[in-house]
């Protein structure tokens, strides 16, 4: 299972979110600190402020904050929202679906169980779990130490 850039880039902002959690952060520290484009940052992070997730602010002062505590986001939640477009394989494409063996196909199911089994290990991982006491992590995002309890 390959993990989309786009659930990749979600979760660099929501790490990053949650180690300055006391402020709000500008797309541009986010893009400098997590080597990804802004044109790409922009439309995560409007995608995880619809669902709920972050905060944003417009203006000269703004920015983007978590819009709850880090330790009650789920990892699993996130990557089921930003990763639902993807189908695993053509067969869970309604449109593009040209595999004659679908009906009959025993590994569709195998592959649904699995995917689900990869999701619900990650619903026991939150984004507190991530960055709280991740030492080498907080280097790289922000040099002063997690105030998460």
């Amino acid at each position: 299972m390959r993990i989309t850039k786009r659930t990749n880039i979600a979760i660099r902002v929501l790490m990053y979110c949650a180690v300055h959690k006391d402020r709000l952060v500008t797309k541009h520290e986010i893009a400098d600190c997590c080597n990804a484009s802004e044109n790409h940052l922009a439309q995560v992070i409007n995608q995880l402020a619809q669902l709920g997730v972050l905060n944003t602010q417009r203006g000269r002062n703004g920015g983007v904050e978590l819009a709850s505590a880090a330790n009650d986001i789920k990892i699993g939640d996130i990557f089921r929202i930003m990763e639902k477009p993807v189908p695993l394989t053509e067969c869970f494409a309604d449109v593009d679906n040209s595999c004659p063996l679908t009906e009959a196909c025993r590994l569709r199911p195998a592959l649904q169980e699995a995917a689900e089994a990869f999701y619900l290990r990650l619903d026991d991982v939150t984004l507190d779990a991530l960055v709280c006491k991740n030492a080498a992590l907080l280097s790289i995002l922000a040099p002063e130490p997690c105030a998460t309890a």
